[in-house]
């Protein structure tokens, strides 16, 4: 006697078998037995959790991309600039995120919200995205010839079972000396939209000469850590739930 069509396809996503669907083959001998309503219950139990990235960012997107991640995109729009000037770096770049992850999780209570914020740290100062122009021309004047930390905070959650992980992480970037003509040069390009310092690193000249710690950190989501936070919830590289 072979298998009913609808127990192996239960059992066809990633090639995993589970209690449930073992039992489904042995319950079509039951009275009133009803296959279709043995299915959707299988493939409900074995469907990866749908991931979710609470950000606008194309960077973001493109490194989620780029490992593999299936995701859907909902952006938090959140106030990025609403905080006390009293509020150290580190802990801001966590605050952003958890906003952003629990804003999205008000409305999406079932999947899981990957939210992320990534700020600069001049010692105890926060640069964030530049406000027009002369704020990005500000910036890097600041940060020219220096050591700065990029820090992001990544904070992943699941409203309906009250799941809830959140991390840091830090790099150290050292800027070289920039002339006016190099700062007029890239703020003409526009390149710093959007990017906190304003700067990225993946530019086609960044002005950074050394940098110590998670280079996609830099860039706006270390993957790394990324990577340890989702695969702990059964989100890996692949997965089609989304």
């Amino acid at each position: 006697m072979g298998f009913p069509a609808h127990a192996i396809a239960c059992t066809a996503w990633k090639g995993r078998v589970t209690s449930n669907c073992t039992s489904t083959y042995f319950s079509f001998l039951r009275p009133g037995y009803n296959p279709l309503h043995e299915f959707k219950l299988c493939m409900s139990e074995t469907q990866p959790p749908i991931l979710v990235l609470a950000s606008r960012s194309p960077r973001r997107q493109e490194l989620m991309r780029e490992a593999g991640f299936n995701f859907v995109v909902d952006p938090a729009d959140v106030d990025e600039e609403d905080y006390s000037p009293e509020v150290l770096p580190a802990d801001l770049a966590i605050r952003l995120a958890r906003i952003k992850s629990h804003t999205v999780a008000t409305r999406r209570q079932d999947d899981f919200i990957l939210g992320a914020d990534t700020v600069v740290a001049f010692g105890d100062r926060v640069l964030g995205k530049p406000k027009d122009a002369q704020h990005a021309r500000d910036m890097l004047r600041l940060l020219s010839g220096t050591t700065h930390i990029v820090i992001t905070g990544l904070s992943l959650t699941k409203r309906s079972t009250g799941y809830a992980e959140e991390k840091r992480v830090m790099s150290a970037v050292r800027m070289r000396a920039l002339s006016d003509k190099d700062i007029a040069d890239y703020v003409e390009s526009g390149l710093w939209e959007g990017k906190a310092g304003g700067y990225g690193i993946q530019d086609k000249d960044p002005f950074v000469i050394r940098m110590a710690g998670c280079y996609t950190n830099i860039v706006g989501l270390p993957m790394k850590t990324t990577r340890v936070m989702l695969a702990a919830v059964g989100i890996v590289p692949g997965a089609m739930g989304s």
